[in-house]
């Protein structure tokens, strides 16, 4: 997960009209908009807030006067760098996926018009209470995932390296740990973790490399009047392990599947990624049950790496629904160290953290 995954809001706050903290970017936007609303159409007294975002980008919707509507973000370039967006959008046409095309950018501002994906999330459609009723949306999101996979070529996004790895998973320790907690991450804590990351690096970086969109999940998955899905906040996306995005999809930051219903769809994706050659690597395209500790071991990275980060979002950036949802990646964490041998001891050292206890054949229950 990266720190710009969309957040719903309100009804009352999403109808609402956009709020300027600094009257000098309310006036760049202004003179923005008059220019590029006659190019395309826009209907200026139409903006209203669309979305909130955990980074500092924002996002608007208007009306124009053929009937459609258009996304705006406002992303200040003194924290929001959106030549990456530009860049994998364009990555995404080409792969035939349908993401957000820019119509119209001010890089020295910071302001970009976009096509509108709709207002509806996969996530506003699940059901949490039967699985089953959700499979058709979870494979239409592997198919999209595989078209995005397919399209892959080396030396076009940066590398998801031992480097990035490895600063994502220092978030852990320096922010849930140690900021959160309260805990001294040092001595015998700081031997455990060091090689519990020596450990997880290794595994992840000897895995086939793909497109990895990074944040790949059900928020970030719209929902078209069509019935297909379109994707967002790829802005992050990176050239690493092909068991990434699938672990990010079933090991939801914000939803939490039965291991039954997680197993089923992985298993749906593994027999299409192998049919298309994305698993001709050690036994995978034979052995599910490889893939599927590759994928746990890929998820646990994740894991890691975000319940830093909802404590960095919560005790920095004063964004405190995030670490909310911290329990449940404490979950997944503690699931995957209870399955591996060689990772006893980070669970045992996330059990003394959190005061709790092993437990032998546990399984995954909604959180």
């Amino acid at each position: 997960m990266s720190d710009a995954s969309l957040a719903p809001l309100p009804p009352s706050v999403a109808s609402a009209a956009p709020h300027w903290p600094d009257p000098d970017r309310a006036k760049a936007f202004d003179l923005w908009l008059a220019r590029a609303a006659p190019t395309h159409g826009l209907l200026p007294a139409s903006l209203r807030v669309a979305s909130a975002d955990a980074s500092f980008r924002r996002y608007f919707r208007l009306d124009t006067q053929t009937g459609v509507s258009r996304i705006v973000m406002d992303a200040p370039p003194a924290q929001e760098n959106c030549a990456p967006f530009v860049h994998v959008a364009g990555l995404m046409q080409d792969a035939g996926l349908p993401a957000p095309r820019v119509l119209d950018w001010d890089e020295a501002q910071g302001f970009m018009l976009l096509t509108d994906l709709g207002a509806r999330t996969m996530m506003d459609e699940i059901d949490r209470d039967q699985p089953d009723a959700n499979r058709p949306r979870y494979l239409q999101a592997v198919e999209l995932l595989l078209k995005w996979q397919q399209a892959s070529k080396p030396a076009v996004l940066p590398p998801y390296d031992e480097a990035l790895l490895r600063r994502e998973l220092s978030l852990f320790p320096d922010w849930y740990l140690a900021q959160h907690r309260g805990v001294a991450v040092d001595g015998a804590l700081r031997e455990t973790l060091d090689k519990t990351f020596d450990l997880i690096v290794a595994r992840n970086l000897a895995a086939p490399s793909v497109y990895v969109h990074r944040d790949y999940m059900p928020r970030n998955l719209m929902v078209s009047p069509s019935g297909g899905l379109g994707v967002l906040d790829f802005q992050d996306a990176v050239y690493g392990p092909v068991t990434y995005d699938i672990a990010s999809l079933m090991r939801d930051a914000f939803l939490t599947w039965d291991e039954e219903f997680v197993l089923d769809i992985t298993v749906r994706y593994w027999e299409r990624a192998r049919q298309l050659g994305l698993l001709d690597f050690e036994d995978w395209h034979s052995d599910f049950g490889s893939f599927w500790r590759a994928v746990e071991w890929m998820g646990l990275q994740r894991h890691l790496k975000v319940a830093g980060i909802f404590a960095r979002l919560t005790l920095r950036d004063g964004k405190p629904r995030y670490l909310a949802d911290a329990p449940r990646f404490i979950a997944y964490i503690r699931h995957t160290a209870g399955r591996y041998r060689e990772l006893a001891p980070l669970l045992k050292a996330i059990d003394e953290i959190e005061g709790t206890e092993a437990a032998s054949g546990w399984a995954f229950g909604r959180v």
